[in-house]
C-alpha cells in the first residue's frame, strides 16, 4: 500500500513537473540516439567507454576459447562414439586410469582459468577504481524511478518514463514522445529528465536506493551497478561520443520494475554548461567533481 501510494504521487508529480523538465531538456532534442536496444539484436550495443571497449574485448576473447573448447569436447565424444562403440570395439579396455592424461585434464583447465582471470580480473577492477572526476553524480532508486544529485552543481531531479501509467501506445504518448524528441520506439526507453554529461568527462556515479534494492545500468557505457539501501555503490564512465543512450533499472523491484528506464544525454561542454545555468546549478563549480554525495 505504501509503495502503492508513492506510485500514485510520483505520477501526479510529473504531470505537474513535466512543463518544467520539458523546458530545461530543450536545446537537447537533436542529438543522435546511440545506445538503444533494437528488436530481434543478438550483438552488444556499441561500446562508447573505456571499460564497455574491454569488455567487449574480453567477451570475444572467451568467445574464442570457449568455441575451441566445445569443439575439442565434441571432437572426443565424436570419437569415443564411434571408435570404441561395442560393434567396433569386441573387446574392451581393461585398464583403469592413465595417470598422464589425468594430469592434463587437471592442469590444462587451471591454466585457463588462469589466464582468464589475467584479463578479467583487471576489467572488473577497472570499473571499480574510479579516477580523478569531473564531475559527480548521485542516482537513487525508488519504486519505480530514479532520483539524481549533481551535488557540485548545485541540481538535483527525479526521471519519470514518458508515457507513465500507459498500458499500451496511443496518441497521447506519441505526442509527449515528439515533444521531448524521441521516437514512437523508445517508449519505455525516454525519460522526461535525462542525465546530462559532458563528452569525454570523467562521471563518478554513486548509486543507493530509497526502498528495495534497484541496479543503473547503461550497456554502451558497461555500467551496471547495484542501489542498496544505506550503502553508496561507485563506480565511473568517460563517454566518447555526443548522443542519446537509454538504460534500465536491472534489479528486481517490484511490479513495475519494467518501468523506471534511464535515460542520458552526452553532450558538448558548452551545452553541458548551458543545462547547468538552465537548471538552477552553478556553472562555476563544474568540472571539480570530488563532492562525495551523502549516504542518505
Amino acid at each position: 500500500m505504501k509503495n502503492w501510494l508513492r506510485f500514485t504521487l510520483t505520477s501526479l508529480a510529473f504531470a505537474v513537473l513535466a512543463p518544467v523538465a520539458h523546458a530545461q531538456e530543450e536545446g537537447l532534442q537533436d542529438l543522435p540516439v546511440i545506445g538503444k536496444p533494437h528488436a530481434n539484436g543478438i550483438a552488444f550495443q556499441k561500446a562508447v567507454t573505456e571499460v564497455a571497449h574491454d569488455i567487449h574485448w574480453l567477451d570475444s576473447m572467451l568467445l574464442v576459447i570457449i568455441t575451441i573448447i566445445s569443439l575439442f569436447v565434441t571432437a572426443l565424444l565424436a570419437i569415443c562414439a564411434i571408435k570404441y562403440n561395442s560393434r567396433a570395439n569386441k573387446v574392451p579396455a581393461r585398464f583403469t586410469h592413465n595417470s598422464t592424461i589425468e594430469v592434463a585434464w587437471t592442469v590444462v583447465p587451471i591454466l585457463i582459468l588462469i589466464v582468464i582471470g589475467s584479463f578479467s580480473l583487471p576489467t572488473l577492477f577497472k570499473q571499480l577504481e574510479v579516477p580523478e572526476a569531473d564531475l559527480t553524480i548521485k542516482a537513487t532508486g525508488y519504486q519505480w524511478f530514479w532520483g539524481y544529485e549533481y551535488p557540485d552543481e548545485g541540481i538535483d531531479f527525479e526521471a519519470y518514463m514518458l508515457g507513465l501509467n500507459k498500458a499500451d501506445m496511443d496518441d497521447e504518448v506519441r505526442a509527449e514522445l515528439a515533444e521531448y524528441g524521441y521516437a514512437e520506439d523508445e517508449w519505455k526507453l525516454a525519460t522526461d529528465r535525462a542525465v546530462v554529461v559532458p563528452v569525454d568527462k570523467v562521471v563518478r556515479l554513486q548509486v543507493t536506493a530509497g526502498d528495495v534494492i534497484h541496479a543503473w545500468k547503461i550497456p554502451a557505457f558497461g555500467v551496471h551497478i547495484d542501489g542498496v539501501p544505506g550503502r553508496l555503490n561507485e563506480t565511473w564512465f568517460r563517454a566518447e561520443e555526443v548522443g542519446v543512450y537509454f538504460g534500465q533499472c536491472s534489479e528486481l523491484c517490484g511490479k513495475n520494475h519494467a518501468y523506471m528506464p534511464i535515460t542520458v544525454k552526452v553532450v558538448t561542454e558548452e551545452q553541458y554548461a548551458a543545462w547547468v545555468e538552465a537548471s538552477g546549478g552553478t556553472v562555476a563549480n563544474v568540472g571539480r567533481g570530488i563532492t562525495v554525495a551523502a549516504a542518505e
